[in-house]
């Protein structure tokens, strides 16, 4: 079974949870360059790294980034993805000065939302006809 050669293992559990995030810039504005993308995927990893979560894939462009993370069950995606985006915006204003024109009236970076999929095992039609064919105890 291929897609269940990276799980994971917690004190207690084995998991293999993965998910796809999608962060998109306040008004769409178009702010990214290569250099911006190269150092959002560092401070991101960063931050993933500090909540035991790896970052297996890091991409995107201009207006918006794509990320998909490895994440242990013990950490809520609602927290990952809001330190995720605070702590890039705050530091990409500190070190890029010259972004903070593209967001100076709300003082953010990122829209308020955010996409968050997960991925990853057997299709729901599966796993539901799976559950379905137990036996039952009689």
């Amino acid at each position: 079974m291929p897609e269940y050669q990276n799980i994971r293992t917690g004190r207690h559990c084995t998991f293999a949870l993965h998910a796809h995030l999608v962060f998109v810039t306040k008004y769409r504005h178009k702010v990214f360059s290569d250099q911006h993308l190269t150092r959002l995927e560092e401070i991101m990893r960063s931050v993933c790294e500090d909540f035991e979560v790896e970052l297996v894939e890091f991409n995107g462009e201009n207006n918006h980034v794509h990320l998909l993370v490895n994440f242990p069950p013990k950490v809520a995606l609602s927290k990952l993805v809001n330190s995720l985006k605070g702590v890039s915006s705050r530091r990409l204003s500190q070190e890029y000065p010259e972004l903070v024109r593209h967001y100076w009236r709300a003082q953010r970076l990122w829209s308020g939302s955010h996409f968050a999929g997960s991925v990853g095992g057997a299709p729901l039609s599966i796993v539901r006809q799976y559950i379905e064919q137990q036996n039952r105890p009689v």
